[in-house]
């Protein structure tokens, strides 16, 4: 019923469209954004990409609007996809996991329209479609190495002296999980090279993505408990991590973008320590400069895995924020060095989500699954 609505609606808005977007020229191109969850004030994946791509735009005379869900639902987001089809866009751009069915949905029904997926992976589009090994030539989507990124906030956070830390995801979804295990990952190996026994790291997920009084309670209880720092790893439930941090002058890290601006400015000042970051702005400009010089071909069909890229931090695709708190326990030489280490292969990185809970060696863990 839907696909027929989405038809009729798009034969009513333009008499040359009927089941596929119009073929245009690379110079003719349209951006339309659809959110996801949140947002495009979040904070995180929706309000990064939204800025970037309306920069791109801006700055090349590319028409752009986005689009907003009513609802958290494939209908909903399809039904924007249709939309932004039916007024005239010819590449959509889609910021999380959440779209793999909308996608599988939308790709066969417009083969004309460019689909560009951030952190949209393969096995979500396999496990949406059916398909072993889901592929379409009008769908790219860029997926991340967060364990990397992970790792190295674990790292940071033992180095830059907190040994009480604390990791809380949003959903246990492949990538919080892989932003969570490399976390533990990372603060092992410091506590290890530092020659330490006394770190801790309470784990658990709020099986949501966004922050609310229940949440709040249980980081209460984290930092009142002795909680120093804690990894809010998951869209918008790193508000729940500093309305508890700010009652006790505790720390965050922030995760995706560089969450300090947001942080610091609507709490207590110094309270976000670093934040893991994925490139979605750098892979916005790359994929959409692609699109409108006619290299589509670059990028067709490819589920891409983004991560290091060299021993410069800033032109990697997982790094560490710029406002990262360094001092003499972690200074920017040694994040220097600590990425040149990750991408010449000396230290290696598991990204394997399979384990029900992370482990470690050198630091005590309690896990404590989903807090709802």
């Amino acid at each position: 019923m839907r696909r027929a609505m989405a038809i009729v609606l798009t034969a009513a808005m333009t008499a040359s469209m009927a089941l596929t977007a119009v073929p245009v020229m690379a110079e003719d191109i349209k951006v339309a954004m659809v959110t996801d969850y949140g947002d495009i004030n979040d904070q995180s994946f929706n309000q990064t990409t939204y800025e970037a791509c309306k920069a791109y735009c801006t700055e090349n005379g590319v028409d752009f609007t986005y689009y907003k869900p009513e609802g958290d639902s494939t209908a909903d987001r399809a039904a924007m996809i249709d939309k932004a089809v039916a007024d005239g866009y010819n590449v959509v751009v889609m910021p999380g996991y959440a779209f793999a069915e909308a996608i599988t949905e939308e790709a066969d029904m417009y083969p004309d329209l460019k689909l560009v997926a951030l952190d949209v992976s393969q096995y979500d589009l396999d496990t949406a479609s059916g398909e072993d090994g889901y592929t379409r030539e009008n769908v790219y989507s860029a997926v991340y190495q967060e364990e990397l990124a992970g790792y190295m906030a674990g790292v940071a956070a033992v180095k830059l002296g907190y040994k009480k830390l604390g990791f809380l995801g949003g959903m246990a979804v492949p990538a919080v999980i892989r932003y969570g295990y490399g976390f533990v990952q990372g603060a092992d190996a410091a506590a290890a090279e530092l020659g330490i026994d006394d770190v801790e790291i309470k784990y658990a997920y709020g099986n949501q993505f966004y922050g609310d009084a229940d949440i709040t309670a249980a980081m209460d209880t984290w930092y009142s408990g002795g909680t120093e720092v804690v990894f809010a790893c998951g869209g918008g439930i790193f508000t729940s991590a500093c309305e508890a941090a700010e009652k006790t002058g505790g720390k965050v890290i922030g995760v995706d973008v560089d969450q300090q601006g947001k942080i610091d400015g609507d709490y207590e000042d110094g309270m976000c320590v670093t934040s893991a970051m994925k490139g979605l702005a750098a892979t916005v400009n790359t994929v959409l400069a692609a699109i409108q010089d006619d290299k589509w071909a670059d990028y067709s069909g490819k589920v891409e895995t983004l991560g290091l890229v060299g021993e410069d931090p800033a032109a990697n695709y997982v790094q560490l924020a710029e406002t990262t708190a360094f001092n003499d326990g972690f200074t920017e030489d040694d994040y220097k060095a600590l990425v040149a280490a990750m991408f010449n292969g000396e230290i290696e990185v598991s990204n394997d989500t399979e384990a029900e809970q992370p482990s470690a060696e050198n630091v005590k863990i309690d896990f404590q699954g989903n807090l709802k």
